[in-house]
């Protein structure tokens, strides 16, 4: 505040107009600093509107935060997801390995499997065919002794019989059907 004479309490010496004009500017200047005054307590005393002020700043805020925290939300959903795929093509590569070593041991099995069996064939089909050249063998050996030391009618049979082993076959079933058929139909 000013005292009587014009002057400011803590500046020294008198402060007054040297004129009409000079005071003019010096009432100019005051309304301008009191109008600023008055504003700034204006703007003090108005709790509604600094409310309203806050209250956008902390809208403002808000937003922000949220288009922060959606941003991190978006980049976290981003890294799962990589995380996620690329545990799916782990689990997929190892199934897949899995897949492949049981079929490679099913098909060696197999192999091994039909090697068995293959030696197991051959090995009967040996002794099949031993069997079988023993049995001619020995028929020829008793066909050749009957053909010598049977009487003449009996060696054109043996020799019939051998040129055409299939009908001596028929005849010797035909034979045995009789003589079957014999003993059932009379028995004694």
């Amino acid at each position: 505040m000013t005292d009587a004479t014009g002057d400011q309490p803590g500046k020294s010496g008198p402060r007054g107009a040297k004129g009409p004009d000079e005071l003019r500017r010096q009432i100019a200047e005051t309304r301008s600093q009191l109008g600023s005054t008055v504003e700034e307590l204006a703007a003090k005393a108005d709790v509604r509107g600094r409310a309203k002020a806050r209250a956008a700043d902390l809208r403002d805020k808000a937003g922000a935060l949220t288009v922060q925290l959606r941003s991190t939300a978006a980049q976290a959903g981003h890294t799962v997801q990589g995380r996620a795929t690329k545990a799916g093509h782990t689990v997929q590569e190892r199934a897949a390995k899995a897949g492949h070593t049981v079929q490679h041991r099913a098909s060696r099995a197999g192999h091994e499997l039909q090697d068995r069996a293959s030696r197991a064939g051959h090995e009967l089909q040996d002794r099949a065919s031993r069997v079988r050249h023993t049995t001619q063998d020995k028929a020829l050996e008793a066909g050749h002794a009957v053909e010598h030391q049977a009487p003449w009618p009996v060696r054109t049979a043996v020799r019939t019989g051998r040129r055409h082993p299939g009908l001596l076959l028929f005849c010797a079933a035909g034979v045995a059907a009789y003589g079957s058929w014999r003993i059932l139909r009379h028995p004694k």
